[in-house]
């Protein structure tokens, strides 16, 4: 046998010992794969991991109970304001992971940002933080400010107070309307850097009643500015 017949013969032979090293040789006994159809249950279960507090039977009464405790802290939120207790309840109906401490918690990080980029005219911030009437209000104001030479030099001290005074869902969104009390330091100033209004000392204390929205069906649980008061 020459080398030029001998080389396909060792080719074969090694592609073989390969094929068997990585898919393995049957010898009659192995375990069969499991089938959900025909295999006994029992003997599936001990396949089956636990996650740490999951709950299979007992969950449609953590979620009552979740339910419920939400409901307990939208009443005491809303106080003797039955028609605000309503509002809050009827969001919460059409959106269960709806909670209106948290809400307020992220309408005072969104009432800062928008405060400071409208200050900044810092479009890009607030283009995603407010509807578009609103963004194109805000966005007007800053465009003329910048023709003129003006610009804003605006400190944000805190938020003194953030009070929910009304929510309602009109047809497939909801909407809150919440009031601010803040400290700011603000003054504009004009093409020279003379103040032409506010002061650059003082603390000044503003009031301002904002309405925030959002679809109750959409999974972005993001809400956006869509009225403002002064």
């Amino acid at each position: 046998m020459d080398l030029f017949t001998l080389l396909p013969l060792l080719a074969a032979v090694f592609l073989f010992w390969k094929l068997r090293s990585v898919l393995g040789t049957r010898n009659g006994i192995e375990k069969p794969p499991y089938d959900p159809y025909t295999n006994d249950p029992n003997e599936a279960a001990d396949n089956v991991v636990t996650l740490p507090g999951a709950k299979r039977a007992n969950a449609p009464d953590a979620e009552e109970d979740a339910g419920e405790a939400a409901r307990k802290r939208i009443g005491k939120l809303a106080g003797k304001d039955k028609s605000l207790e309503r509002g809050l309840l009827a969001i919460h109906s059409r959106d269960p992971g709806f909670d209106p401490e948290e809400f307020l918690q992220g309408g005072r990080m969104a009432y800062e940002m928008i405060v400071t980029g409208f200050a900044d005219g810092d479009k890009r911030t607030l283009e995603n933080l407010l509807s578009r009437e609103v963004y194109e209000s805000f966005a007007t104001v800053i465009d003329e400010r910048s023709e003129r030479g003006e610009k804003v030099n605006a400190s944000f001290v805190g938020i003194d107070k953030a009070v929910i005074e009304g929510a309602e869902v009109l047809r497939d969104e909801a909407q809150i309307t919440v009031r601010f009390v803040s400290e700011m330091i603000s003054a504009t100033l004009d093409s020279s850097d003379e103040v032409i209004e506010g002061d650059l000392q003082e603390v000044a204390e503003v009031t301002d009643v904002w309405t925030f929205a959002r679809p109750v069906k959409s999974r972005d649980p993001n809400w956006k500015l869509v009225a403002t008061d002064a």
